[in-house]
């Protein structure tokens, strides 16, 4: 695949000596640095691209993880982002799917190799030769590194654009392109809906969504979190039932109560409690990446046939089905927009869990500097 992008190393920084199309953005230099004004180049829009006019972007906890390089060996400059709204502002000659003036959308990736099984099957998120992620990432040649949303615009195939609902707004809406298709799809994938009991671990950027999506779905949904917090909250956002996991009475009541358990929570706690929560063939779905492993006893799958699985965001086609079941049903994130300048202070605010429930960045202060 012929590609025009160069990469844009800390010697370069805000400048390139390509052509192309300079985009401004913010960045880390380097693992753990604070991230920082950072110019790159983005390649002009080839036949099958789509250069969408980012609007706003949502910061994830994983943006975090691997601007700080907790996830494993990163690629410098990083440019994070994968929660991707804005305008689409110039189209490739053979685009067929989007117009100029289009609402449009990025997620976690912006290719993939398109002809492994999974590719084929529309789960590109688990392509099996090469994905593409949005940032962090390397396009298919392998070599040529991706930037993410904090900046200026973006260039991706058509066929990796998302349409995005005209009647949600746009800043709630961009968290559904991570946050929203990490719940989405576990509880498409297990059939959560009418008469089944659906418990949504944690209640924050993540588990929010999945109330949302879940009470939309019509299951019985109920949010297990470590205090009573956020149980006001919980009920606010479509939550039948609300139970604190820090009183040991929990996981007596609601033993063998459960269809379906999403699990969002990134801290180390005990699976075996929570498996145990499960009816017989119950299943655990785990969305959430803590930092240690987690031992699993035998007995807690085997006495009650139960199942503990993953699951990561989803497919091209998925996640525009999530949009669309959003748009019917009004469904957002809860954010609290803020300018790029203080992207930092809320990576720390998130890792104190001091945000109901994602920060969103408007883009257009990138240009009051």
């Amino acid at each position: 695949m012929s590609v025009d992008q160069v990469s844009v190393g800390a010697d370069q920084f805000a400048r390139s000596k390509v052509s192309g199309k300079t985009t401004n953005g913010y960045g880390a230099l380097t693992a753990k640095a604070k991230l920082a004004p950072f110019s790159f180049e983005r390649r002009q829009p080839r036949e099958h691209d789509v250069l969408i006019d980012i609007e706003y972007c949502g910061i994830c906890h994983s943006d975090i993880h691997q601007a700080r390089e907790e996830w494993g060996e990163a690629i410098f400059p990083m440019v994070p982002g994968h929660e991707i709204v804005g305008t689409v502002k110039a189209v490739g000659s053979k685009v067929k799917k989007f117009k100029v003036g289009d609402r449009a959308g990025v997620g976690c990736f912006v290719d993939s190799c398109r002809t492994c099984p999974e590719c084929r099957r529309g789960l590109e998120q688990y392509c099996s030769v090469l994905t593409s992620w949005t940032y962090n990432g390397r396009e298919q040649d392998e070599t040529t590194p991706t930037y993410g949303g904090y900046s200026e615009n973006v260039v991706v195939d058509e066929n990796y654009v998302l349409r995005m609902p005209e009647n949600l707004a746009a800043d709630g809406s961009a968290p559904l392109l991570c946050a929203g298709i990490t719940l989405y799809s576990p509880l498409k994938h297990w059939q959560a809906g009418p008469g089944k009991k659906v418990a949504i671990v944690g209640l924050g950027g993540l588990g929010h969504m999945g109330v949302k999506l879940a009470h939309a779905l019509g299951a019985e949904v109920t949010v297990l979190s470590q205090s009573s917090r956020k149980q006001e909250d919980a009920k606010r956002l479509g939550a039948d039932h609300f139970y604190a996991t820090s009183d040991p009475e929990t996981f007596t009541k609601l033993a063998r109560h459960f269809d379906l358990i999403i699990n969002t929570v990134s801290a180390d706690i005990n699976w075996n409690d929570y498996l145990k929560l499960l009816k017989v063939d119950g299943a655990m779905v785990v969305v959430g990446i803590p930092e240690k492993e987690n031992a699993v006893a035998a007995s807690s799958i085997v006495m009650g046939r139960r199942s503990l699985a993953g699951s990561a965001i989803g497919g091209i086609q998925e996640t525009q089905e999530m949009l669309d079941f959003c748009a019917r049903h009004n469904i957002v994130s809860d954010v609290e927009v803020i300018p790029i300048q203080k992207v930092n202070e809320a990576y720390e605010r998130v890792l104190k869990s001091d945000v109901r429930y994602r920060f969103v960045i408007d883009m257009a202060s990138l240009k009051k500097g």
